[in-house]
């Protein structure tokens, strides 16, 4: 990479400014217009494949698209669990928790990796835990437990829209 290229327009970069539009649209329509912010979140997560994807095939990974795909990621799966507070507050406990735990664990995953001298926090070696070693370098792994986590949250949130059945 030389000194003078603009690291804000590389590809990867501009997929994650997309990626914060899409959530950001999703999130404003959350509360009314369900299958289009179903749409928008959706596509928002899936181009943080491609965002990926293409740092690795364009050598354009940087520490800003890290910081912005792992910001992205967090404040993403926040917005969808404070909307799912609102819709199944019986449940807010556990949501707490589950944003508390997301927080946390990738804080620490982050903070260890700057300790150890790493560049990415899915870097890991011979002495981390064998799930760990699995989930961050597995891609395949990584993909499907996230979009199972994913799909999770979303399908709770469109249910919340859905017409139940009636007793007749």
């Amino acid at each position: 990479m030389m000194a003078e290229e603009n690291i804000f327009l590389f590809v990867p970069n501009l997929i994650g400014y997309a990626r914060i539009v899409l959530a950001i649209a999703s999130f404003y329509f959350m509360t009314e217009r369900p299958l289009l912010t179903a749409l928008l979140y959706f596509f928002s997560g899936l181009f943080d494949a491609f965002d990926g994807y293409a740092a690795r095939a364009l050598n354009q990974g940087t520490k800003l698209g890290a910081a912005l795909d792992m910001l992205t990621d967090r404040c993403a799966t926040m917005c969808l669990l404070v909307a799912l507070s609102l819709f199944y507050p019986q449940y807010i406990f556990v949501f707490q928790m589950l944003m508390t735990l997301d927080i946390v664990s990738h804080w620490l995953q982050m903070y260890s990796t700057l300790l150890r001298g790493e560049s990415s926090h899915k870097n890991m070696d011979v002495s981390a835990h064998p799930l760990l070693r699995i989930y961050y370098t597995s891609r395949p792994v990584l993909f499907v437990m996230c979009g199972l986590n994913e799909m999770f949250f979303g399908m709770m949130y469109l249910l919340h829209f859905a017409e139940g059945p009636t007793k007749s």
